[in-house]
């Protein structure tokens, strides 16, 4: 989990300068920046010596870090923190990208196919791991509830939440029940629950149980029971993954026992969703960079995120997992709108089916 934030560093504007060509050079090359290579670049005014000096100071701040003996100094955590926070230029996603994204997801569908979209969208325009958490259902809002009669006692139970998606299970009855009983007590239960979540439905089923009438009331009783069989959902979130293959010919994962912590990672989905379960608490974007969490420190990796959801509620999050030197000053707002336009093609979906 993240620790409490350090103060930030007061630099010049020349050391300023100096730190933001020797991350965005790293963030490029992937190599570790010298001296000598960023007094190439001449619009410091300054020799390789003061360069060498002023990169000293930076690694004493705990901004730069000299992985090998060599000369040349890699970005540590707080030094990525710094430039995000106060040195990275900042940008707007493109049009070219924004309109991409918005011919995607104005395609449509339920709320499982407007994941995945995401999900393809994030690898596909960021080269980096897309990643989508989906909901919980327990914590999704009804829209509506269908029961459809099919041969025998066999009853399809259709579930709509507000959010567009759509879970069906197969239930059979204790005795068949007529189609039209069944549009009577899908009626009740749409009236009575639309707008609860699934989670504060089951809590109401429980109470309605234990009351005395309903046990003389034939619609109420079937309703309770009907209810309580189709909403006895899987209350797990699951994660969408794309674009694992993107990252697998990175420098930072020649290691191939690195390549395989990565894959035990995204295997794990149960430990996968609970550590972003912990992780992405609040709003707005979110940068983690290695040891600011279990999931990005285990690889050295950074997570950028966002919150999506449904009538200002939030539903879940999204964003892209890669190695750290990735070009933030892209994946951020890309990220931020992704969540946004995801979180608009969920609300289209529910107006569509009200």
């Amino acid at each position: 989990m993240p620790g409490k934030p350090t103060p930030e560093p007061i630099l010049s504007p020349r050391d300023r300068e100096i730190l933001r060509d020797i991350i965005g050079t790293f963030i490029v090359t992937g190599e570790p920046v010298s001296s000598r290579s960023v007094a190439k670049h001449r619009q410091h005014g300054v020799s390789s010596a003061t360069i060498r000096n002023v990169m000293a100071d930076l690694e004493d701040l705990g901004l730069l870090t000299q992985p090998h003996t060599s000369a040349g100094r890699v970005p540590t955590e707080d030094g990525y923190h710094f430039y995000i926070d106060s040195l990275m230029p900042n940008r707007q996603i493109s049009a070219r990208d924004r309109e991409f994204i918005d011919a995607e997801l104005e395609a449509g569908g339920d709320g499982v196919q407007l994941m995945t979209a995401a999900s393809q969208l994030l690898s596909q325009l960021s080269n980096q791991i897309g990643i989508v958490l989906t909901p919980s259902i327990g914590e999704t809002e009804l829209k509506s509830i269908n029961f459809v009669p099919l041969t025998g006692r066999k009853v399809l139970c259709v579930v709509v939440s507000s959010s567009g998606f759509i879970d069906n299970k197969l239930i059979e009855t204790s005795s068949e029940i007529s189609a039209d009983e069944l549009v009577r007590v899908s009626n009740y239960v749409t009236d009575s629950f639309a707008g609860l979540t699934v989670r504060q439905i089951r809590d109401e089923l429980i109470k309605l149980m234990a009351q005395e009438r309903a046990r003389v009331d034939e619609l109420l009783a079937s309703a309770i029971e009907l209810s309580r069989r189709a909403l006895d959902l899987e209350d797990a979130r699951d994660v969408v993954v794309q674009g694992t293959n993107s990252v697998l010919n990175l420098p930072e994962l020649a290691d191939l026992e690195r390549v395989q912590r990565l894959l035990d990672t995204f295997a794990d989905r149960a430990g996968l969703v609970q550590l972003l379960n912990q992780i992405m608490s609040g709003r707005g974007v979110r940068v983690l960079i290695g040891d600011d969490s279990d999931l990005t420190g285990e690889l050295d990796f950074s997570l950028v995120a966002t919150t999506y959801g449904v009538a200002g509620k939030p539903l879940g999050t999204l964003g892209v997992f890669g190695p750290s030197r990735m070009p933030y000053q892209r994946m951020i707002p890309l990220v931020n709108y992704l969540g946004e336009r995801l979180s608009q093609a969920l609300e289209n979906a529910y107006a569509e089916r009200s």
